[in-house]
């Protein structure tokens, strides 16, 4: 019998609130510190699943990119949390820069300051392949050979915009950051016969990501957990180095949970929460990338659950809503002058 093509979901660019969402619930974990230290106490409220050899999967970042999460923050957990076997990990890119080919990447990783750890570069002799449970695109996903090296996985993302996919959390940061940078990630962005790399878009790449970041986490699983970074957000990419568009959203804080559809939902629940509009520039990014998608997707692979109890680890561990959470973040002025809430300039 011939094998019925894919056909894409829809509705990706419509936000589901949390009150029209059904299903079980898991934690996430919530703190408004951002900093060395705030990194810290959320990453001990999930760090028992993580056991011998971790993997700590990092955009590390184009060559002197502005909003990576502060090196400062990383080398404080390593050195305080992490064993000596712990690693970043990373791939190579698709797309020709400072970090497609692997000497190109030692180098970038050499600018950026990501010296105090080891980084694998996990594509850099080779690639692996593993199982795809339930996709409808992908019956495997190719990801860079030496990650198969490490028993867990943490995943450190920036909470970011992106050009595609509309936002980067902890799934995008896995999805494409784990597949290799020949094979997986073609396989993601290109259509078989196209000579548009880019030729996969909105809903098809949405599913694509996902389906790539179940091979990873369920080749991990019990041993993996999530921490999103919600700081610096701009509605580029940490791939676009230091021509990402300028940050106008507001820093909001840090979110952990073992569960990847909790974090990214709860991520977007606070983007649509902030006050007086201070989500807009970032809403608007996801809704026309149909980049919910990622996350109505997650829900039908069975990758987690999109309902959540948030607590608030700031306030006696208080059980809090998107929006209590966000309660006082003002849109402000950026560092070029920027309001980001009126739209205009201090001069």
């Amino acid at each position: 019998m011939k094998k019925k093509t894919p056909v894409p979901g829809k509705d990706g660019n419509r936000y589901v609130p949390f009150e029209e969402r059904t299903g079980e619930s898991s934690v996430v974990f919530f703190t408004r510190d951002l900093s060395e230290q705030g990194l810290l106490k959320i990453f001990d409220r999930v760090s028992s699943v993580l056991t011998g050899k971790i993997a700590v999967k990092l955009h590390t970042g184009e060559a002197e990119g502005p909003n990576i999460i502060p090196r400062p923050w990383v080398k404080e957990l390593f050195a305080s949390r992490l064993p000596a076997s712990a690693s970043i990990i990373e791939t190579n890119t698709y797309y020709e820069g400072s970090r497609y080919t692997t000497e190109e990447h030692r180098k970038t990783l050499e600018i950026n300051g990501w010296t105090f750890c080891p980084v694998d570069i996990t594509d850099s002799e080779g690639v692996a392949a593993l199982p795809v449970e339930g996709g409808k695109w992908f019956e495997e996903m190719h990801v860079g050979k030496s990650m198969l090296n490490y028993d867990s996985l943490l995943t450190l993302t920036h909470f970011k915009g992106h050009a595609m996919g509309g936002f980067g959390g902890s799934n995008k940061n896995i999805g494409i950051g784990c597949a290799d940078g020949r094979i997986g990630k073609a396989e993601i962005h290109t259509a078989k016969g196209s000579d548009n790399m880019w030729s996969i878009a909105e809903e098809e790449l949405m599913e694509r990501i996902c389906e790539s970041t179940k091979a990873t986490v369920d080749h991990f699983a019990p041993h993996v957990c999530y921490i999103n970074v919600l700081r610096n957000i701009s509605v580029s990419c940490d791939c676009e180095g230091k021509g990402a568009e300028p940050v106008v959203t507001p820093d909001i804080g840090i979110l952990v949970s073992t569960d990847i559809l909790a974090a990214d939902s709860a991520s977007v629940d606070l983007l649509y929460s902030l006050p007086r509009g201070g989500g807009k520039t970032m809403i608007e990014r996801i809704e026309t990338r149909h980049g919910l998608r990622q996350l109505s997707y997650m829900k039908k692979l069975g990758m987690g659950n999109d309902r959540y109890t948030l607590v608030d680890t700031d306030n006696s561990d208080a059980i809090v809503t998107a929006a209590e959470a966000v309660k006082g973040v003002e849109p402000g002025w950026t560092p070029d002058g920027y309001n980001t809430f009126w739209g205009r300039n201090k001069h």
